[in-house]
């Protein structure tokens, strides 16, 4: 299954991703699911996850990263398990607020 690092932004609270290239030893937060880097295996994952804990100490910008698995569908990508996916999208009593109401304007 393919996983990404998902953490939360310090300054605001919102959910980031890391986006990372292979080998690199620096990655950048980035607040769109679609532009995480996407490891396809256990290796890269933990590379992934490595690097995302050494940010968050390093930087403190973002807290507690960890990996959660994500699946391809037509639309991009998209958190297995649906904790993950409301914490991509925003709240849902409101669905004016958030990233969902951000989807819309598009």
């Amino acid at each position: 299954m393919d996983q990404v690092v998902i953490a939360n932004r310090l300054s605001d609270g919102l959910v980031v991703f890391l986006a990372a290239a292979p080998g690199s030893l620096q990655g950048e937060w980035k607040l769109r699911l679609e532009q995480a880097s996407v490891a396809s295996d256990d290796a890269r994952a933990q590379e992934l996850l490595a690097l995302g804990v050494a940010a968050a100490r390093q930087e403190q910008k973002v807290i507690e990263p960890y990996l959660i698995e994500v699946e391809r569908t037509a639309e991009g990508l998209r958190p297995t398990l649906y904790r993950e996916r409301i914490r991509c999208q925003g709240p849902t009593v409101r669905t004016d607020l958030g990233k969902q109401a951000e989807a819309r304007e598009v």
